[in-house]
């Protein structure tokens, strides 16, 4: 049996990026803006060494 779940976060991610802009609100104690440096086939951004180990939300904001 097929599972459809990844079928279906795909076409969700496809239809977001269509969209010109969508709006996020989210609560937070600390924010950085960087630029993502490129990593052999993928990106990468550092952060504080004090950040480690919490949970942190990545939006691309362009």
């Amino acid at each position: 049996m097929a599972d459809n779940t990844n079928n279906k976060d795909t076409g969700l991610t496809k239809e977001l990026s269509s969209r010109a802009k969508v709006k996020f609100e989210v609560y937070g104690e600390e924010m950085i803006e960087k630029e993502v440096k490129s990593s052999g086939n993928s990106g990468r951004i550092y952060l504080p060494p004090n950040w480690v180990g919490h949970i942190v939300k990545i939006i691309k904001v362009e």
